[in-house]
């Protein structure tokens, strides 16, 4: 099928050994600092699986630092990914689904240095996963540690994969950003209100 075409592309493009089953990737969102969220969205065999999406607020970073943002949610993901699938295969359930499936592979919005921080991230979190980094201006692939980015033929089924994880996480977290931003906005005209107070 094309999915597991574009799959095998994308395994061959970046070296990897195997099929990637479960490739997440992760965007973070914010409005001159204010309201940081990141989304996590999820392809399962090429395909998205909409029901795995996640959503973070950003909780320990203050401003716009997407660096430090992305290294908070990739740690959270994986300290609690780690500790659901040793819960499971203590009680012998199965892993598929939820935190505890944990992924083959990650896609990173940002080149190499975006790239080193979620990569520290996991592995301080006891994870050990193939990641790559997308560069936007010319869609450069970046890999760990590497000193040069690929650069796929744009007709690539790896790079239209990339593409689709990428724009999907983007649309996700900006989504759930300005929904966050309504609210805020809704609650402090009210707030305007004579005899409203914060309760």
């Amino acid at each position: 099928s094309v999915r597991s075409k574009e799959c095998l592309a994308l395994a061959d493009a970046i070296g990897m050994e195997k099929l990637p089953r479960r490739i997440e990737g992760f965007d973070i969102s914010n409005t001159q600092g204010a309201l940081s969220v990141a989304s996590m969205v999820v392809f399962i065999n090429g395909a998205a699986a909409k029901k795995e999406y996640r959503h973070y607020r950003i909780k320990t970073v203050e401003g716009a630092n997407d660096f430090a943002s992305m290294e908070e949610v990739l740690g959270r993901r994986f300290r609690r990914g780690i500790a659901e699938r040793d819960k499971k295969l203590e009680s012998g359930e199965p892993i598929e689904g939820g935190f505890a499936d944990l992924p083959d592979l990650i896609l990173i919005d940002g080149g190499p240095e975006q790239l080193d921080f979620a990569r520290r991230a996991v592995q301080a979190a006891g994870g050990d996963v193939p990641m790559f980094g997308l560069a936007k201006k010319l869609e450069e692939i970046w890999l760990p540690g590497a000193t040069e980015p690929i650069m796929l033929d744009r007709h690539s089924p790896a790079l239209h994969l990339i593409q689709r994880l990428r724009d999907e996480a983007h649309r996700f977290a900006i989504t759930h950003h300005r929904s966050l931003r309504a609210k805020n906005t809704v609650r402090s005209r009210l707030e305007e209100i004579p005899g409203i107070g914060p309760k």
